[in-house]
């Protein structure tokens, strides 16, 4: 049984809380946006524990579609279902438990993000078969890593407002950012493969596209968000993120293996000092603007 558990835990990469704290800063950012201020503890535990359930089962989902091809990279090539380790119908088996448990969740706020909830599993299930039909699949990834803002303000404001949309749009330039320098660790074996990546898509301009896409980011966020009228907590964020941006930037710009691992690892650092700035800024006001 211990030795089951190890592998369930391997399989929803419990060791790596990196990519479900990537969704999570986003998702925070919106509540304390569409509240005005602190949401409240009911919603903070749904959300944050939502988004590291719902993060565990698309790793369930996203390594049975990608069983036969995570063996040909040398990353993936020991995860549980391509090793096989694990069975298929079990890996998407604790899967569906993991999302059962987060609708379970979503149950307890309102009946509009029930409703928004289905999309967003949806969208979650069409993103690991985008690789192979996609040139950009990261763009899918990103509206799927991006979809707890809209739920956010549903479960708060009982509707998804224009803003919600463009916040959710800003976002995913962040996910393509990301997980392009994700997509760039792997790029050799995906070549060999015929995996379709952004990485592959760019080429050479994979580093300058990067850093647009961290400034697209930015930029969104700040205009949709009034940065100047929230004043230093919003600068003091987005200043922070400017600077790992730059950090990240050098790291890769060798496109080396372990430079644009270590940029994708440190990546939620720079979703927490945008969420830092928005929740500052909300709830204790501008300060000196």
């Amino acid at each position: 049984m211990a030795d089951r558990l190890k592998l369930y835990l391997d399989l929803i990469r419990w060791n790596r809380p990196a990519g479900w704290l990537l969704l999570l800063w986003p998702t925070l950012s919106a509540l304390w946006v569409a509240a005005g201020g602190f949401p409240g503890w009911h919603l903070i535990v749904v959300f944050t524990l939502g988004t590291f359930l719902m993060r565990s089962a698309g790793c369930c989902v996203n390594d049975v579609a990608d069983r036969d091809f995570d063996k040909h990279v040398k990353r993936t090539a020991q995860r549980p279902v391509t090793s096989g380790r694990l069975g298929v119908k079990e890996a998407l088996g604790v899967g569906v438990f993991l999302a059962l448990c987060a609708f379970g969740l979503v149950l307890t706020t309102n009946r509009a993000a029930v409703a928004w909830s289905f999309t967003a599993l949806a969208v979650t299930l069409v993103y690991p078969y985008a690789k192979r039909m996609v040139s950009m699949p990261q763009a899918v990834l990103g509206v799927a890593f991006s979809f707890g803002i809209p739920m956010a303000f549903a479960a708060i404001q009982s509707e998804v407002p224009p803003l919600a949309w463009g916040l959710l749009l800003g976002n995913l330039f962040w996910v393509l950012a990301y997980d392009t320098e994700y997509a760039m660790v792997d790029r050799d074996d995906d070549l060999k493969i015929g995996m379709k990546t952004s990485a592959i898509t760019l080429g050479r301009f994979d580093v300058a596209a990067i850093t647009g896409f961290y400034g697209a980011y930015g930029v969104v966020w700040a205009v949709l968000l009034d940065a100047p009228a929230r004043g230093v907590w919003m600068w003091a964020g987005l200043g922070g993120a400017a600077v790992q941006v730059a950090w990240h930037v050098w790291l890769i710009k060798d496109r080396t293996r372990e430079g644009c691992f270590k940029a994708f690892r440190l990546n939620h650092w720079l979703g927490f000092s945008v969420f830092a700035g928005v929740a500052l800024s909300t709830s204790l006001g501008a300060g000196v603007a």
